[in-house]
């Protein structure tokens, strides 16, 4: 790993410490916290150094997502969310664009990805947000929910139909016409700023259009998902590594029937599955960064992969911690507590489990039917 990784991931340890509970319990993460990590650009850490980014490749970025998730799965959405923004700008933007925002997300500025509607969530072609021409400038239209980061956000990359194509437009939440709804009590990942967003005859600049033009909805799409999707998968890696680490100490320490829990097959048997779904998940997010980094025409369909996998075990894995500590783990705010609640998430977003398993089961037919 990189000597840039180290000094993120100590960052992010330091600004943590032992506070995710209250995060938790509190729904929040200090607006200063995100922000100092902002200006220091562990939130976007792949964004190259020539706009202010640290560059990480994406497998440096993956064991500091990991290691985020592995602290608090919330703080890791954020940099999901902040890390989809940023490649978003930087595959589709313009030169001017590229410049202008990019800097922002590497000093403290934060942004969110707006793709899911009420009557639209894995179905991106159903989406109803509309962005129309409006005199010499725009006009937005829509509403999304369960944005991450929208609590929190200067900024929303927002996505959806302009003309016959679609487009992502860039849209200030202080834009009159945004009106940000945070939502309450949310199941998992509960500091990460999951709001709702209504978008009521919004004008912004022509410029605003990421590229300048409308572009094929799967062109846009594609592009933030494949990230967010590689960053989720090493985020459940995390937390893997966490329910791994909890269920161990917890089994060497505690006695059961006049013997070490650790003793009991049982136990061994979580143990060692645990151990299995880290190692495996971790390889397949290993696979799909290099695919990244390499840029290889087997990025899309390894992201999927690693995304459903590591997801599927986090969720299994974060039950077996619970199930190893019992009463131990089974209080709110515990580390294996919050990990089965953020770990279910993780397999509804950035494509849930099924439209994993289609597309997926897509690939299969197309490769070896």
């Amino acid at each position: 790993m990189t000597e840039r990784w180290s000094e993120a991931a100590a960052l992010v340890a330091a600004a943590v410490g032992d506070r995710a509970e209250t995060w938790d319990r509190t729904g929040r993460i200090p607006l200063e916290t995100l922000r100092e990590l902002g200006t220091k650009g562990v939130l976007c850490a792949q964004i190259p150094q020539e706009y202010g980014g640290l560059g990480l490749s994406s497998l440096d970025n993956g064991e500091l997502t990991a290691a985020t998730g592995a602290r608090c799965s919330s703080l890791r959405s954020v940099l999901t969310s902040q890390g989809m923004a940023a490649w978003t700008i930087l595959r589709l933007g313009s030169a001017a664009q590229r410049r202008a925002h990019l800097a922002a997300l590497s000093s403290g500025s934060l942004a969110g990805v707006a793709f899911s509607e009420p009557e639209a969530g894995s179905d991106l072609s159903a989406m109803s947000t509309r962005i129309s021409e409006d005199g010499t400038g725009l006009r937005v239209d829509g509403r999304k929910v369960w944005i991450t980061v929208g609590a929190y956000a200067d900024l929303l990359v927002v996505f959806g139909r302009f003309g016959d194509e679609a487009a992502a437009v860039l849209v200030p939440t202080d834009a009159p016409g945004v009106r940000i709804e945070r939502v309450a009590d949310p199941l998992g990942c509960r500091a990460a700023g999951h709001a709702d967003v209504h978008l009521d005859g919004v004008r912004l600049p022509r410029d605003a259009v990421l590229g300048g033009a409308a572009m094929p909805l799967g062109l846009i799409a594609t592009t933030a998902l494949t990230y967010g999707r590689v960053s989720v998968a090493w985020g459940c890696v995390g937390i893997l590594r966490s329910c791994l680490a909890e269920a161990a100490r917890h089994a060497a320490s505690r006695a059961q029937g006049g013997a070490m829990l650790a003793s009991h097959q049982l136990v061994r048997r979580h143990l060692a599955e645990l151990t299995v779904a880290e190692q495996a998940a971790t390889r397949l997010c290993e696979h799909a960064s290099r695919a990244w980094d390499a840029r290889t025409s087997d990025l899309v369909m390894a992201a999927v992969l690693a995304k459903h996998f590591a997801a599927t075990r986090a969720a299994e894995g974060a039950s077996t911690a619970v199930q190893v500590l019992a009463s131990a783990g089974s209080r709110d705010g515990h580390p294996v507590a919050r990990a089965y609640r953020d770990a279910k998430l993780m397999e509804l977003i950035e494509g849930s489990n099924e439209m994993s398993q289609l597309m997926l089961a897509d690939h299969a037919l197309a490769a070896w039917s």
